[in-house]
């Protein structure tokens, strides 16, 4: 006779996630549990959490590559486990690296040989390159400054307001005073000749953007390098240029072939770019390369043996992994410079698409420039009933992220919408767009005026704590009060995120 017996389950093999304890017990959030769980329950636990995440091809807000083919999504996985910093393990990465570097140094128009190495390194992101090139240009001036007998303890460098915040990091991690040059309405990025007008004997370079993160226009580098050559020449200084390309670096190439922003002009010591942008490859990968050897000092270079055999490294991060790098490399013999072209002008394609839809609205005037990064940033012609804040939020019932902010310092009043367009984004997501944002506008429109009301809110308050002093004063003026409507609206929408880009 065959005794049968009851094994009860003791909770480690699941049969459904969802019929398990695991769905209906807190985990701890600041401490870690005191025993493990199911790996199916782990999963599945966290992928849920996950699903309240915006899709990532809907962040319109993002530059980020957020799609690739699945054979590289495929070398990315297999090279995952490879730490980059090993170069004498994973020699056929580090060899990957350097191909990439050259690539690159010749899309820039760098001055090397055909046999001659370019002198470049890969980074996580345009971050850590503008850190490297940013270095670079600081111990360079300073060891001048010290063979010359004068002080080097207040370099500067000279911007324009609409940098990305990775300069103003720079700037206050090392020790770098910097002097940016103010925007103004219908000006949004770098005026050349205020920028020249700024530098003194401890400038240690001048920074453009090629493609402003406001408004993807580029910066007119080529007159910056003219104007900064003849001051140069009267002042006897011999102040460099940098050309942060983290947006552009693979796009003007591809359209713009004959616009000189690169190599081509003699200032322009280095050049960084995103890989993880118009590159194509997900995050993070970013590059730096420099026009020669002179250019990047002997002593920020580190030689290490330790590993295997003599490295020498430029970098912030040490340990790193490989997967973007050999992505990098995928995408670059994979489409060649005709597939980057191709998809360069689709993408200028459609942002041409979603700017005529949003003229036709008669809404919205358009701030980008058609030559320039793809995408389209615009303002509302009338925000005295309602804000590009309120579109922006609106928007987000329909999947779509699309930001909205204010311009930097002088053109703090401004307001704008930006779409970015990447790769990814179709003909057909374009006038999906289009007509969820033309929804949007007809269920604000039916609403009450929330300027008006929090226009009414701002005046009262203002009436509330001024009440004694408010016969000496004339009353605030519309454009004072839509200002103070516009920095509510985006400490309202800024309140609802967390955490730093």
């Amino acid at each position: 006779m065959v005794l049968s017996k009851t094994i009860e389950d003791s909770g480690e093999h699941l049969h459904s996630t969802f019929a398990s304890r695991y769905v209906r017990t807190p985990l701890p959030r600041f401490t870690m549990p005191e025993k493990p769980i199911p790996k199916e329950a782990a999963y599945q636990i966290i992928n849920d959490e996950l699903m309240l995440d915006g899709r990532p091809r809907l962040n319109l807000a993002s530059f980020v590559t957020t799609w690739m083919e699945p054979e590289c999504d495929k070398l990315i996985m297999e090279s995952i486990n490879k730490n980059y910093v090993d170069m004498d393990e994973y020699p056929v990465t580090t060899e990957l690296q350097n191909r990439c570097v050259n690539m690159i140094a010749q899309l820039f128009n760098a001055p090397v040989g055909e046999n001659e190495a370019a002198v470049g390194v890969g980074t996580v992101g345009s971050s850590e390159a503008i850190m490297l090139a940013g270095l670079a240009f600081k111990r360079k001036w300073q060891n001048k400054r010290k063979l010359e007998g004068k002080p080097y303890d207040k370099p500067n460098i000279v911007t324009g307001a609409n940098v990305q915040v990775c300069w103003e990091k720079f700037a206050r991690y090392f020790e770098v005073e910097l002097k940016e040059v103010k925007l103004s309405e219908g000006y949004y990025v770098m005026d050349p000749v205020k920028a020249v007008e700024l530098v003194d004997e401890n400038t240690i370079c001048v920074a453009a953007i090629l493609g402003s993160t406001l408004n993807g226009e580029f910066e007119d580098v080529k007159l910056l390098n003219e104007l900064l050559t003849e001051k140069n020449k009267v002042m006897g200084f011999d102040t460099p240029i940098h050309v942060d390309a983290a947006s552009g670096g693979f796009i003007a190439p591809f359209l713009y072939p004959d616009l000189e922003w690169d190599f081509r002009l003699p200032l322009v010591k280095s050049i960084n770019v995103s890989g993880h942008k118009y590159g194509l490859v997900y995050p993070g990968v970013g590059w730096v390369v420099w026009r020669s050897k002179e250019d990047l000092p002997d002593d920020l270079i580190f030689h290490i043996n330790y590993l295997g055999s003599d490295q020498p490294t430029f970098t912030l991060n040490f340990s790193k992994g490989s997967s973007q790098i050999i992505a990098q490399y995928y995408q670059l013999i994979r489409l060649g410079f005709e597939g980057y072209k191709n998809i360069m002008q689709n993408c200028t394609e459609n942002a041409k698409v979603l700017k005529e839809g949003l003229e036709k609205t008669g809404r919205f005037n358009i701030i980008s420039k058609d030559i320039g990064v793809p995408l389209v940033a615009c303002s509302l012609k009338d925000s005295s009933k309602h804000t590009v804040f309120e579109v922006s939020e609106s928007l987000r019932r329909f999947g779509w992220i699309v930001p909205a902010y204010t311009m930097p310092a002088n053109a703090e009043h401004v307001a704008v919408l930006r779409v970015v367009i990447r790769e990814d984004f179709s003909r057909s997501l374009a006038e999906r767009l289009v007509s969820d944002i033309e929804r949007v506008l007809a269920e604000i429109d039916a609403r009450p005026s929330q300027v008006s009301t929090i226009s009414a809110h701002v005046t009262a308050a203002d009436e509330s704590q001024n009440r004694e002093v408010k016969e000496k004063h004339v009353q605030k003026s519309e454009t004072e009060i839509q200002a103070r409507v516009i920095n509510y609206w985006k400490r309202l929408v800024d309140g609802k995120r967390t955490g730093v880009c």
